[in-house]
């Protein structure tokens, strides 16, 4: 006999939670609830209510969990194959539209800073006005600016339209995860989650290759138009394909947002034109401290408003504070590094795009074989020791390439370094998420996991604003020996910073001591934690965690 069981929601009427065989996952495993009144059509207005019923079951009309699984995963191919995918394309952009070394900086950094910036916020737009309504909003912003950027005619409006790629992929890109997990039954979503970080995962790695690619044998602004078509064709496919679904409905939390960007926005932009202005310009210095008071305002607005965007009580327990410490300094370290390796290879060695990319695999693709290793490791012996081998390894990898990087260094010479930094980052991508989701309790697990991926795509953009200041102080591109010198120590910066990620995740605690948690005495979830509570309580707020356990 089938029970139904009424709950009642804040933002609406009991909502029947829907066992397996009608139509819907069981109460045990169960993903986000579908909080839809049946007059109202839920938070947010009237739109789509017509193929939905009042008990908030989805629509038999409406495709199943194979269409949700091919929707949101191309939706986070687009997204997650532009964060690498203009690194071998800058030299020609460079080129074709000039540009010094802050504006191509910003070509990476304007796409990654206003995605990490947005990103917990797109998912609180997602709970409150729909989650399948705000999908197609984010991708619809993500393929029109991904037009805009292909037609851009210099390299001011370039960056700008990068910009607003970034705004419309932290709408977008967290409510895949969310639909995904409304859609599939909660016996196959292992399955589901392992293909679709399977297409996430490529596209991060095949990022430099197929924008190497593309530059070479057509033209760079092809990196940009291979959004568009994909971008038309999900569009209608999600609208007809998808089913509505709201979170808690918890309100907006604009101070935080607004705290964020601009503190974040006023130390990158400082980082940015420091070596050309000089670090005592009186504009540097402004955009640094006032960067810098923002986001003393962001904390204080953390500690004390009831809906944060990120709570800062989570950073009292000393797991979550150590993995994401561990997650922002690792991703400034590598992304630095990336992103003056793919110059280097193409400008002072002479490789084509297409030539830098594939030499570049054995870095950025290494996670594709590693992962599933260290996914086995960390089952056996726990994450910690795991995600901390890995930091050490890409510290050491990043090290060695310092050591060897020459003018006429052979790529057999670069080689080791490659290897040694692939398998690195693959120790650490594996146990990283459940790292995350472990530190905490169940229901505070989609905010962490947004949080823990926010800080990285932070960590990226402070990479590159870093590591090309220590660049353009060292040397730069008058000459191959210039830059070289430049390249050199900021290597060497990139390795201590990814070590110091490493000692960051040692102050992890141990499997075996779970820490108690700051208020109520409740410990926090051990990683094999409860499934069923994890996705009830997680879906609404769900990150992209997997996405970047697979990717990067």
């Amino acid at each position: 006999m089938t029970q139904r069981t009424a709950r009642t929601d804040r933002n609406g009427p009991a909502e029947q939670d829907r066992p397996a065989e009608q139509g819907g996952p069981a109460e045990q495993g169960g993903p986000a609830e579908q909080d839809r009144p049946a007059e109202q059509g839920g938070p947010g207005g009237p739109a789509g209510t017509s193929t939905e019923k009042a008990s908030g079951a989805p629509d038999k009309r409406r495709g199943g969990a194979g269409w949700a699984l091919v929707i949101t995963s191309v939706a986070g191919f687009m997204a997650a194959l532009d964060n690498l995918v203009v690194t071998t394309a800058l030299p020609s952009i460079r080129k074709d539209l000039g540009g010094a070394l802050d504006d191509l900086e910003w070509t990476v950094s304007a796409y990654t800073l206003t995605f990490a910036v947005l990103l917990m916020f797109g998912a609180a737009l997602g709970d409150r006005f729909g989650r399948r309504r705000l999908f197609l909003v984010g991708l619809s912003i993500f393929t029109g600016a991904s037009a805009a950027a292909a037609m851009a005619p210099g390299i001011d409006s370039l960056i700008a339209a990068r910009a607003v790629q970034g705004v419309g992929a932290a709408i977008m890109m967290p409510l895949t995860l969310t639909l995904l997990t409304a859609a599939v039954p909660a016996a196959r979503r292992g399955m589901a989650y392992g293909i679709w970080g399977a297409v996430n995962g490529l596209a991060v790695a095949s990022g430099p290759l197929i924008g190497g690619s593309l530059t070479e044998h057509v033209s760079w602004h092809w990196i940009f138009w291979l959004n568009v078509p994909l971008g038309l064709a999900v569009l209608p496919l999600a609208r007809l394909r998808l089913s509505e679904s709201f979170g808690n409905g918890n309100p907006l939390d604009f101070p935080g947002t607004l705290l964020a960007s601009g503190g974040l926005f006023g130390i990158v932009y400082g980082l940015v034109r420091g070596p050309a202005e000089g670090w005592t310009s009186p504009f540097v210095l402004t955009a640094l401290f006032a960067g810098a008071a923002l986001l003393a305002g962001f904390v204080l607005h953390g500690s004390r408003a009831r809906n944060a965007m990120l709570p800062m009580r989570l950073f009292r327990s000393r797991a979550f504070a150590g993995i994401n410490a561990a997650s922002l300094l690792m991703f400034l370290g590598m992304f630095g590094s990336i992103f003056l390796l793919s110059q280097y290879m193409q400008g002072v060695l002479g490789y084509s795009p297409t030539e830098a990319g594939l030499r570049m695999l054995p870095w950025t693709g290494m996670p594709m074989l590693v992962a599933p290793i260290a996914g086995y490791l960390s089952d056996r012996v726990g994450g910690r020791p795991v995600v901390a081998t890995g930091l050490f390894l890409q510290a050491a990898g990043l090290a060695y390439y310092a050591s060897v990087v020459a003018a006429d260094a052979s790529y057999a010479t670069q080689l080791p370094a490659l290897i040694i930094s692939g398998i690195g980052m693959s120790l650490y991508f594996a146990p990283a998420s459940n790292l995350v989701m472990s530190s905490v309790r169940p229901q505070e697990q989609g905010i962490a996991s947004g949080a823990n991926n926010a800080l990285r795509e932070v960590g990226g953009a402070l990479g590159i604003a870093v590591m090309s200041s220590i660049f353009s102080a060292q040397g730069g591109y008058a000459t191959a020996q210039s830059f070289i010198d430049g390249l050199r120590p900021a290597l060497v910066v990139g390795a201590v910073v990814v070590g110091l990620a490493g000692l960051a995740a040692l102050a992890i605690p141990s499997a075996g001591r779970p820490e108690r948690a700051e208020t109520g005495g409740t410990p926090a979830p051990a990683p094999e934690a409860d499934r069923a509570e994890t996705v009830r309580t997680g879906a609404a707020r769900a990150e992209t965690g997997f996405l970047e356990t697979a990717a990067r």
